[in-house]
């Protein structure tokens, strides 16, 4: 083969294994992305055709109470990165810029498998639980959202956070393209309002009522009659705390409600009782 013929061929080959190696991004947000200058955005990326009227009136995400996404919530790499979710469930709080992703990426898979909608309170964050909860404040205005994490990214060194475009209108950062934000995890408030806790541990504290469940019985006999052991066992003052639930087909006789587990505690200790500390 002539040398020039053979130059040619290797040169063919080698761009055929550069587009072969490519992978295709997991999330609506892999793509790295250009914030918005003089109207230039990534690719085709950039506001709707058609914006709803009164955007700003679009509500926050409320906080719920909902199970984790396995395959969501792995460790994984994307852009050159390496990233491990965190899973627990404890308090996040970091100040960063946030940027937003729109009309390119509506209507595609987030990591969490709902399709992204540009106008609705969502965000992409490299590793908070998906689902999960945050506040989020411009510190150039105050103002704040709360939105729900669906999805991964941005994958870029100098963003914390990529948000939906009602959210990021919302915080009046829509033109500027990104803006130096709080984020902070929230839960859900007692009562299931749309109120949210910074700590879990609040939430777990105020939204349920505690108890002492002083036995479990498959039988309504049984646990009457251990009610009957206890009622003659104390005063009056503690009696008036006792009761029979049944909780899915299991009789329970239970002590309660206490403001909190600490006093449940203290009441056990007190009566010298084998019991267990319940919130349901």
């Amino acid at each position: 083969m002539k040398p020039v013929l053979r130059w040619l061929w290797l040169a063919f080959l080698s761009l055929v294994l550069v587009a072969c190696s490519t992978v295709k991004p997991a999330s609506a947000t892999s793509q790295p992305k250009k914030v918005a200058n003089k109207g230039a955005y990534f690719q085709k990326d950039g506001p709707a055709d058609h914006i709803p009227v009164n955007l700003e009136l679009v509500p926050d995400a409320v906080p719920q109470n909902e199970p984790l996404i396995r395959s969501a919530n792995r460790p994984y790499t994307a852009m050159g990165m390496s990233f491990r979710p965190d899973t627990s469930a404890k308090p996040y709080e970091v100040v960063g810029r946030a940027s937003w992703y729109g009309k390119q990426f509506h209507g595609r898979k987030t990591t969490s498998g709902e399709r992204y909608d540009m106008f609705a309170m969502t965000a992409a964050h490299p590793t908070l639980p998906i689902p999960s909860y945050a506040r989020v404040t411009n510190l150039q205005n105050g103002k704040e959202v709360i939105v729900k994490i669906n999805d991964r990214g941005p994958f870029h060194p100098h963003r914390v956070m990529d948000m939906s475009y009602a959210a990021a209108y919302k915080l009046g950062f829509v033109k500027n393209g990104s803006a130096k934000v709080r984020i902070e995890r929230v839960w859900p408030a007692a009562g299931g309002e749309a109120v949210a806790h910074n700590d879990r541990s609040a939430e777990a504290d105020e939204a349920k009522p505690v108890y002492l469940q002083l036995g479990s019985f498959s039988k309504l006999a049984s646990a009457e009659a251990r009610l009957k052991e206890l009622v003659a066992q104390f005063d009056r003052q503690k009696d008036a705390k006792l009761g029979i639930v049944n909780q899915q087909g299991n009789y329970r006789v239970r002590m309660g409600p206490f403001d909190n587990q600490a006093d449940a505690q203290k009441t056990a200790s007190q009566l010298s009782v084998t019991a267990q500390v319940t919130t349901s």
